[in-house]
């Protein structure tokens, strides 16, 4: 077996050849074990077999429960009772089958199941489910046929990307709403879908689409894998929506969450056919000790082929054009990483891994990257593991970006102890183009995480409560002022430097002045800060809108240069005492002066030949800033030295205290 480009051109990691070859073989060995001489696509195809199927004379309906004794079909026509007719019979392997006439079932028929096991038995929503709905006055959950006479049909078929790098827009259909209540998917592709449009973003990720009972766990502990959220409108309005988005060359990607599942028995696959072990660990392994979840058991053969097929239907059902992964430091790690610091490379190979979950995740990539080659595939991950993002062609685990987690931290770091004159740009460029050069990251300088209540936006760390009193553009205030120019500040640079791709969650852009609440007994289960207040970014009257006005031409510029196309910005210079950072990305120039109180006149910096146009200023009157900067002005790179071809060229610049410029180098024509 040949050793990975990525490991040969990385001496820190030659020590630990063996153990990413061992990772390797096992992979294959899986593989093999699952496919034999087939591939991928055609084992991950679980939802084609379980769950409910309309045949042409009848319906079949089938469930793995290798533990149940007996299993019922109950519906209305059974009267929700266990009836002989209605009786499942197995085989084997475990698997269980009936098959009803087809006047049995109607759309929109609920039904669920009553397994037996020896000393027990239940009520559950079928593993494979493709529709669950909870009553509104009862809060019980059922499945429920979806069979409508005319369904929707996508119309954008093979769908391709108009621009492979991706602005991402993290967004959550249910709080996407003015109104306080449950946005639907509806009202997303109607009224949220064309401002990301006008906002210049090319990818939308979707959270809380996979069923989960409690609204709000943001999604994050799922129930049911193959159903999308009830709550949220019908499968086809989801479609209609991505189809939509589709027409205007914007990508969806699906939070996908196979880190963990939620404890429910009766929602979930908790204790589905009467064991915990049908789909998890036994014992403590089985118990994420910080999520209260449960944790799957990716050693199991049955359990890879429920996941895997769980990738397989988003694709194929509704289109999804690739994942962004939930917790994957969690599923990487025997300890879930909880705690560590990540400080040596012994952290990733000391046998501390998890590694059947790193087989799995490998399969994932490759399967989804199969099914359709345009996808993207993204994961959270947080503790550096090498060869994440590299292609399993390339004997990496396959994904092609990693979420920059770093990021946020050390905003939040930065902002919270250190007073502006502490800055420093040094370590600032440091932290923010740190990245394993063979490897492709997704920076953001904020996401939902933030958001939620018990933490702070930036905007809101930098501006506070002055934001519920000050933010019309007729009231001057210094607080503001400040927050408004770091806010804008810390937005470009980490786009600017992101080795891959960017992110920004929903109203982040614009500084949302309120945190993330969703309905609870501790709120008397209110709506009002599980929303987003729209109407701030279309006033114009107030700040909200210049900071949306100054995120939508920083995402137009950087996409249209297309700055991601060079993974790493070329380093130019860094002042700590002056605070004034400089770098370049293809033909664009960056200079931040995060200096609270100096401003600079004639601030000579090293750049290439040619002359530099402004094209992006922090400090203009259209975003809130002071005008202190004449627009039009170009600035031509002089040689000052007069002796060597090396010596360099400069530009100086004005430029004010707590301002970014980004200019376009234009070489001059050639001399004909």
């Amino acid at each position: 077996m040949k050793v990975p480009e990525y490991v040969k051109k990385d001496p820190w990691l030659h020590p630990y050849t063996g153990v990413i070859l061992g990772r390797l073989q096992k992979y294959q060995l899986v593989r093999e074990e699952l496919t034999g001489s087939k591939h991928l696509t055609d084992f991950a195809k679980g939802h084609h077999y379980f769950g409910l199927h309309k045949k042409k004379k009848y319906w079949v309906f089938r469930e793995w429960a290798p533990n149940a004794e007996k299993i019922y079909f109950l519906c209305e026509h059974s009267g929700w009772k266990e009836t002989k007719e209605f009786a499942l019979r197995s085989n084997e392997e475990g698997i269980w089958e009936i098959r009803l006439p087809l006047d049995k079932l109607h759309h929109k028929d609920l039904f669920h199941l009553s397994v037996h096991w020896e000393g027990g038995h239940g009520e559950r929503i079928p593993s494979y489910a493709t529709r669950v709905v909870q009553d509104e006055e009862t809060k019980i959950f059922n499945a429920q046929v979806w069979d409508p006479d005319d369904p929707y049909i996508m119309k954008i078929k093979n769908f391709k990307p108009s621009d492979k790098v991706p602005f991402i827009y993290e967004a959550h259909i249910g709080m996407s709403s003015e109104d306080e209540k449950i946005a639907s998917y509806a009202e997303f592709r109607d009224h949220v879908l064309p401002y990301i449009i006008e906002a210049g973003y090319n990818t939308i990720q979707l959270m809380a689409i996979q069923e989960h009972p409690y609204y709000g766990s943001f999604g994050y502990h799922v129930s049911s894998f193959f159903a999308a959220s009830s709550r949220f409108g019908t499968p086809d309005e989801l479609k209609s929506l991505i189809d939509t988005a589709h027409q205007h060359g914007i990508r969806i990607i699906m939070d996908i969450v196979h880190s963990h599942a939620v404890r429910n028995e009766v929602e979930g696959l908790g204790l589905f056919d009467g064991t915990r072990e049908q789909y998890f660990h036994s014992g403590g392994r089985g118990e994420h000790p910080a999520w209260n979840s449960l944790c799957f058991n990716y050693g199991k053969h049955e359990v890879l082929h429920f996941l895997l097929s769980n990738c397989s239907y988003w694709l194929e059902e509704y289109q999804f054009d690739g994942f962004r992964f939930d917790g994957v430091t969690s599923m990487l790690y025997l300890d879930h990483g909880l705690g560590r610091n990540f400080t040596s490379y012994d952290n990733y190979y000391n046998g501390e891994q998890d590694e059947d979950a790193i087989v799995y995740l490998t399969l994932a990539n490759e399967l989804i990257h199969k099914i359709n080659p345009e996808a993207m595939t993204v994961a959270e991950e947080m503790s550096g593991m090498p060869g994440l993002a590299v292609s399993t062609k390339e004997g990496g685990i396959g994904f092609d970006y990693r979420l920059a987690m770093g990021v946020p931290d050390f905003w939040i770091k930065l902002i919270k102890e250190y007073p502006d004159e502490q800055w420093n740009v040094n370590q600032m460029y440091h932290e923010l183009s740190n990245h394993r050069e063979d490897e492709k990251t997704i920076g953001y300088a904020e996401s939902h995480d933030q958001a939620l209540v018990g933490d702070k936006t930036i905007a809101f760390r930098l501006m506070d409560k002055e934001m519920y009193f000050h933010m019309a553009k007729a009231d001057q205030n210094i607080i503001i002022d400040r927050g408004m120019a770091l806010h804008k500040m810390i937005r470009l640079i980490t786009a600017a430097t992101a080795g891959g791709g960017y992110l920004n969650f929903m109203g982040n852009e614009f500084g949302h002045p309120e945190w993330i609440d969703f309905p609870r007994e501790g709120n008397n289960w209110s709506f009002k800060y599980a929303r987003r207040q729209w109407h701030l970014i279309l006033d114009e009257n107030l700040h909200y809108y210049e900071l949306g006005a100054f995120d939508r031409d920083m995402i137009h510029l950087l996409k249209k240069e297309h700055i991601y196309n060079v993974l790493s910005p070329f380093f130019i210079s860094a002042n700590e005492s002056d605070q004034v950072l400089a770098f370049s990305r293809k033909d664009l120039l960056f200079v931040f002066n995060f200096n609270p109180v100096r401003s600079f006149t004639d601030y000579g910096l090293p750049v290439g030949s040619g002359n530099y146009q402004i094209k992006l200023n922090t400090d203009s009157l259209s975003y809130g800033g002071q005008g202190r900067i004449d627009e039009t002005i170009l600035y031509p790179a002089v040689k000052y030295g007069k002796w060597y071809s090396s010596d360099p060229f400069y530009i100086k610049l004005y430029l004010p205290a707590r301002t970014a410029l980004v200019f376009k180098r234009k070489l001059p024509k050639p001399v004909r």
